[in-house]
Formats: structure tokens, C-alpha cells, sequence
């Protein structure tokens, strides 16, 4: 009212008088230009956090402009590193929360320049272009967050991919100084080169306290399962040489090897394997006759004649893959991008991504003890197999070794399933090329043995005539959350089995199923009834589990045991009613690549109903016989997977003096 008076009294000396409509109209619209410029203003000097407005970016801010940060020597230095972290342990999911896209927030440090009290750089690189290109992959995709508070995950803009070029003090004393460090919880590094001379340790020197490491050359004694992220070593020819795709089948070569600098016991025995089988082995060295630079780095010889590397790779069907000074190799990377299978030779080597990898599929693994068999060892592959691998190999290179945003990503998105674990990519996700996932029909190398069908596992109960014992396995096994039906498997074929009216009233369908023979093997038949693919084989006298130690674990193999176990090892088993067993962690360990876990009891044997008659294990011969059937089984599967360990692994909080409600598995134990 005010501002319309004022108006009124000096309007009609300026210009001619407007209408209502007109009036209220150019007032509102200046009212909001003025409004949107105040605005403006305000965002434009408010003064904000710098962890919440400085976005990673070089091309916003170069390393040389970045700021620079001098590090007392009195500052502090992490820990060395906690060995016995795990996501439960040393990650704080709850601060990655739930959201509709099941997708954790990654936050970039900005970029700052560290300098000892001298003025010293802690690096000899600065950045450089690898961790570059990873970090702009990291902000360029959907995991980045420019907000710290929403961040799930930090990752430090400090470079430490080359343990080579860092000073290990002021390295560790720069990550303690980052705002968020609070002892490394929820950070990433990421590590390709770890070590130094004289030990090349496989993790890291840098002291870290609980962060998250992504490592290129771990071994089992460094390797925490299930919280660092085994990576490949970063390979500099993936962006330099193209590879053209090469189809799968016989090459030149059967069998090469590019390394060069490998140890002398390994190049003594390649030249007696190449001795042996003549040009069906290419055995390349470093060009002695070439001048040093980045031009003899793509040359590798063998007796005068050169040949351009990584290129040679594509000429042979297999290419071997050593360790050196480090466990973690570079040639990995450039063996797969050729589609040459690798044949990997380094014990204690976590191979890269293999928390999620299958690389039975795409490698062969081989003890360093058995290189002078390599030759027999690959010769035994059938050619359609070797082609698979062929394919699988450079598949892997495409989605996962190409280039760091790939490593990156994969990396991220494996931190990603472990915290959204309902959401997680499934195996099929991880392994399957594109093209292999979207057709009608899959290789049928790796297709799965029976079709996935029901959730949950079926129990089967091999009997003879233990009613009571019987039935008490079915009551304990029926308080197992994850039992979707119970299969009774009657082997005694002189007797029927009892009434309906007098089994165990359970909450899941329980079917008696009788067999023609008495034979130990029946328990492992692929029957009809059966509609999960996990399966719970148990006898009729195992009554001291519990319903939590059954929930535990459980596998299934009974396919492959029935039709595919080699040799006349299921004949024996039925004709010595005994180590049926033992045949099946043999066949399990050969299959998967893994020593079994034969765990000896805690717990007495009870079997109310059994007698020095009708107990097999009883007998005086039981145990002769299983010493013999391992001798015989070793022999026909060619390797003995058995081996003597002292280990407990204990599920978590069974035992801890916490709430029994809020525990996983409290009855573990309990009888």
C-alpha cells in the first residue's frame, strides 16, 4: 500500500498512467529479477565448506595449482594394519544407508600437495596418469558424491598406485591428516606396485590403519578374504597397442612365454620343456642386440630373431604367466587382451577380482613344483575347452583389465555388492560375456549341471532300519529355515518302511523314496524329487548337529558324483560299503580347485540303535579300508587334495557374551 502511494504521487510526471492488470504485472516480475539477483549474490560469496563444494577435477584445478600442505615431523602415523579386518569389523556400513538405487556414495578428497617440513614432495611423481584416469572414472560415474556427509567410501587424491615412488613416513602421515581419516575406517587405496627391494612384500608398506585395500599383487599371508579387493597390475600397453580380436581356436604356438628378468630355475626349466617339444614352445627374452627405451620394451627375441610383443601373444594357445620380483604381473593383463589362456605359476597369488572371477574359466593354474609337467598338464584340455578359455580370457581383458576406469569400477562394484548383498550381481553377471548371457543357449563348458530351480535345499536321509535315530534327524533337520523338503532315501530292500501315520509331522513335504540295492552311492543319486540345487546328504544316525550347524553350509555335487566321478571309483565305494565320503570330498576339491574341509568331530557319536552287528564303522576293517581308499582314489584323480590342517572357524557371535536373540547361530555347539 505504501509503495503504490508513493507510485501514485509521482507517476503521472513520468509516464502516462497504467492499468491495474498492467501495474500488478510488471511489479511481480521485478520483484522476482530482484529476488533471482539476491540470490545470485548469496550463492556466490556464502562461504561453504571446502570438503563439501571442492569437487575432484583436474580439469578445475591442475596438480601444480593445487594447495600445498607441509607435514610436521612430529605429525602422526597410522598403525601398520589391522590383519583381522573385515567388513563387519573395520567398515561402518550404516554409514552408506539405504537408497532406492542399492548404490554406495564415493567421495574424492580435493587435490592437495603434501611436503615434508623442508619443503620436500612425500612423492616423486606427484600424480600420476593412471591414478588420474582412475580417479576421473571414479567422479564421472554414478558412485561419486561431491557431498561428504552423503559419502559412504573415501578415496584419498594421494597416489600411492607405485610404492616405488613414495616416502613411506610422510605417505602414512598425509592419509592421517585427511578430515574423514578416523584410523582409515571406510577409505580406499588403491595399490598396483607394492613392495621394494629386498623383499617386495605382496601388501602395501604404507601404514594405513583399517582402510580398504585395493592391491595388485596380494598372497594369501596379506590378503584379508572378503575386505581388500584383489586388483591387476595395470598393464601401460592396454592404452597404447590395439589388439584386434582374434576368434578362438589352434595357434602357432602351443605353449610361450614372454617374461623376461624371471628367475633362473624358471628359465632352466622352460629351456628343457622347449628342448623337450621343440617349436611347440616359443621362449622369448629381452633383446640383448636393441637399444634400450620405450622401443625395446615392445620387442622380445629368441635367438637373434625379434618379434613385436604383445603381438607374438596372439600366435599361441596358451602363454605363461610367472611371478617375478613381485606376485602381481602386468603380462597377466597383456596375455588376456591377446585371447592367449594364461597358465599362471605363482603360488599364494590371489588372482585379480577372484572374489567374484571365476578363473577356472579363463586360466590354468599350476603349482610352481609341477612346471616341469606343464607341457602333459595343458596337453590334457580338450581343444573345445581350450577355445572357451580363449574367449573367457579376452572377455575378462574387456570388462575388467582394460583400462583403470574398468579396474575402478570393478572395484567399486564389488565394495558395493558385500554392502547391498540382496542387490549383488550374481555369478552369471560377473562371468558370462554378453553375448554368451543373451543367447538362446549357453556354452554348455559352464552351463549349470541341473537348471536353477527352487530356493532353499533338499535333505536326503540315507536308511537302513534306525526308526528312532531316523526320526530324530528329521525333527532336527526340519528346524532348518532353509529346508524346502525332506527325501528319505530307504535302502533296505527286506523291509518296508513305516507307516504314514508314524513319521514326524513336519512344516515341509517329506517323501520316502526305495531302492532296488543296498548300495552307499544311493545317497548321491540326482532323483527326481529332489528341486533345489543345493543338497543336504546325511545319514540316518547323525543326530548331534544342530538346526544352526545344518543352516550353516551345504553343497551340491550329487550330479556329478553319480555320472561324471572318474575312473571305477563309485564301483569300489558299493563294493566296500565304505568311504563314499571321502570319494566326494575328492571329487568336490578336483572340481572346484579347493581343498576340502574335512572337519573332525567335537562331539561324541551317538547312536542309540547302533550295535557292534549292524555298524559299519565298527567293524575292524572300517578303518584299514579308508586308509586304502585314499591311496586308490589319489591314484585315479592323479593328485592328493587331502591335507593335515589345525584351524577353527567359529560363525561369528555364537559364543559372545551377547543377547541370545541377536545372535546368528546360538545352538552351534549346544549338544
Amino acid at each position: 500500500m505504501c509503495a503504490s502511494g508513493k507510485y501514485s504521487s509521482r507517476g503521472p510526471a513520468l509516464i502516462p498512467r497504467m492499468k491495474t492488470k498492467h501495474r500488478i504485472y510488471y511489479i511481480t516480475l521485478f520483484s522476482v529479477v530482484l529476488l533471482g539477483l539476491i540470490a545470485t549474490g548469496m550463492f556466490q560469496f556464502w562461504p561453504h565448506s571446502i570438503e563439501s563444494t571442492a569437487d575432484w577435477g583436474l580439469d578445475r584445478r591442475s596438480v601444480h595449482d593445487a594447495p600445498l600442505v607441509r607435514l610436521p615431523i612430529s605429525n602422526p602415523i597410522p598403525e601398520r594394519g589391522d590383519l583381522s579386518c573385515r567388513m563387519h569389523t573395520c567398515f561402518d556400513v550404516y554409514r552408506c544407508g539405504y537408497n532406492p538405487k542399492n548404490r554406495i556414495k564415493v567421495y574424492i578428497y580435493p587435490l592437495q600437495r603434501f611436503v615434508d617440513e623442508v619443503g620436500v614432495p612425500i612423492s616423486s611423481t606427484g600424480l600420476s596418469r593412471e591414478y588420474n584416469d582412475l580417479l576421473s572414472a571414479i567422479s564421472d560415474s554414478e558412485f561419486y558424491t561431491d557431498d561428504v556427509t552423503r559419502a559412504c567410501l573415501f578415496v584419498p587424491s594421494i597416489d600411492v598406485l607405485n610404492q616405488n615412488s613414495l616416502r613411506i613416513r610422510e605417505t602414512a602421515q598425509a592419509l592421517a591428516m585427511l578430515p574423514r581419516w578416523d584410523k582409515g575406517m571406510n577409505h580406499l587405496l588403491f595399490n598396483m606396485l607394492p613392495g621394494g627391494p629386498p623383499d617386495y612384500n605382496t601388501a602395501l608398506d604404507v601404514p594405513r590403519d583399517r582402510a580398504l585395500l585395493a592391491g595388485g599383487g596380494f598372497s594369501t599371508w596379506t590378503y584379508r578374504q572378503g575386505y581388500d579387493i584383489s586388483i591387476p597390475v595395470y598393464s601401460p600397453l592396454s592404452a597404447d597397442v590395439e589388439l584386434p580380436e582374434r576368434q578362438p581356436g589352434p595357434r602357432r604356438y602351443f605353449i610361450l612365454s614372454s617374461q623376461t628378468a624371471i628367475h633362473r630355475e624358471y628359465r632352466a626349466e622352460l629351456e628343457r620343456l622347449k628342448e623337450e617339444n621343440g617349436e611347440a614352445l616359443l621362449l622369448l627374452d629381452k633383446c640383448s642386440n636393441l637399444s634400450q627405451g620405450a622401443a625395446s620394451a615392445r620387442k622380445r627375441c629368441y635367438k637373434g630373431q625379434v618379434f613385436d610383443y604383445p603381438q607374438i601373444l596372439q600366435e599361441s594357445s596358451f602363454c605363461v604367466v610367472l611371478r617375478g620380483a613381485r606376485l602381481g604381473q602386468a603380462t597377466l593383463s597383456d596375455v588376456l587382451q591377446a585371447g592367449c589362456v594364461p597358465v599362471i605359476l605363482a603360488d599364494s597369488y590371489i588372482l585379480p577380482f577372484s572374489e567374484v572371477l571365476d578363473w577356472k574359466r579363463a586360466s590354468v593354474v599350476i603349482p610352481e613344483e609341477k612346471l616341469p609337467e606343464m607341457y602333459t598338464i595343458l596337453k590334457s584340455i580338450p581343444h573345445r575347452q581350450v577355445e572357451e578359455m580363449q574367449r573367457q580370457a579376452r572377455w575378462f581383458w574387456d570388462a575388467y583389465f582394460s583400462s583403470m576406469k574398468a579396474i575402478g569400477m570393478t572395484t567399486l562394484q564389488i565394495i558395493n555388492d558385500r554392502i547391498y548383498p540382496y542387490a549383488a550381481r550374481t555369478y552369471e553377471q560377473w562371468n558370462n560375456p554378453p553375448l554368451v548371457k543373451w543367447s538362446s543357449v549357453n556354452s554348455p563348458l559352464f552351463l549349470p549341471l541341473i537348471p536353477p530351480r527352487s530356493p532353499g535345499f533338499t535333505a536326503v536321509v540315507l536308511t537302513y532300519d534306525r526308526i528312532e535315530s531316523l526320526f530324530r534327524v528329521i525333527t532336527e533337520i526340519s528346524k532348518v529355515p532353509s529346508l524346502a523338503k525332506l527325501l528319505v532315501v530307504w535302502n533296505n530292500q527286506n523291509k518296508s518302511p513305516p507307516e504314514d501315520s508314524l513319521w514326524p509331522k513336519i512344516a515341509v513335504p517329506l517323501k520316502v523314496v526305495r531302492t532296488k540295492e543296498n548300495k552307499l552311492s544311493n545317497r548321491f543319486f540326482p532323483y527326481d524329487e529332489i528341486e533345489t540345487e543345493a543338497v543336504l546328504a546325511i545319514d540316518d544316525d547323525i543326530i548331534m548337529l544342530t538346526s544352526d550347524e545344518l543352516q550353516f553350509g551345504y553343497e551340491y555335487f550329487n550330479y556329478l558324483y553319480t555320472y561324471k566321478m572318474p575312473g571305477d571309483i563309485k564301483n569300489w565305494v558299493d563294493a566296500h560299503m565304505n568311504c563314499e565320503d571321502i570319494a566326494m570330498n575328492f571329487l568336490v576339491a578336483n572340481i572346484t580347485g579347493k581343498a576340502p574341509i574335512k572337519v573332525t568331530p567335537r562331539k561324541k557319536f551317538k547312536c542309540p540303535e547302533c550295535t557292534a552287528i549292524d555298524g559299519l564303522s565298527l567293524d575292524q576293517t572300517h578303518m584299514v579300508e579308508r586308509s586304502e581308499c585314499i591311496n586308490k582314489f589319489a591314484s585315479v584323480f592323479g593328485t592328493m587334495p587331502l591335507k593335515v590342517v589345525e584351524h577353527r572357524a567359529d560363525p561369528v557371535l555364537y559364543k559372545d557374551d551377547f543377547p541370545e536373540k541377536l545372535k546368528s547361530f546360538p545352538n552351534i555347539g549346544s549338544l
